[in-house]
């Protein structure tokens, strides 16, 4: 049963598109392989709309969805500059309000947070 109500989470869901699926998993093993995230789901085909440099531009994109913690946000971050083509890539944090409570407790337990953690490699 998910919990009500304010909960007390560390837990979030990062957001990142990438061009394709080869810099898609290589992001998603670096980051799990570090302790950043807990798991990485890798969502393929999504249809990107977006303004650039005064244009409206298109572009066919595989879309990460990173579940980590806050405190592991910076690493993750930096990681993601590391690994990722894009001269500006999309990073997005999103707070997860409720959740299965033993689902949340494992991302937090799964990320060791800023101190512990490996860096990833490219």
């Amino acid at each position: 049963m998910l919990e009500s109500g304010a909960m007390s989470t560390e837990a979030c869901i990062v957001y990142c598109t990438c061009p394709d699926g080869e810099v898609a998993g290589r992001i998603a093993r670096g980051l799990v392989g570090a302790g950043l995230a807990a798991c990485v789901n890798v969502v393929p085909a999504v249809r990107s709309v977006y303004r650039w440099r005064g244009a409206v531009e298109e572009a066919d994109e595989v879309l990460l969805l990173i579940k980590s913690t806050r405190p592991a946000l910076q690493g993750l971050q930096e990681a993601v500059l590391r690994l990722h083509p894009y001269e500006l890539p999309e990073l997005v944090a999103v707070p997860i309000a409720t959740g299965l409570p033993a689902y949340l407790a494992w991302i937090e337990e799964s990320v060791p947070g800023p101190d512990q953690g490996a860096a990833p490699s490219s």
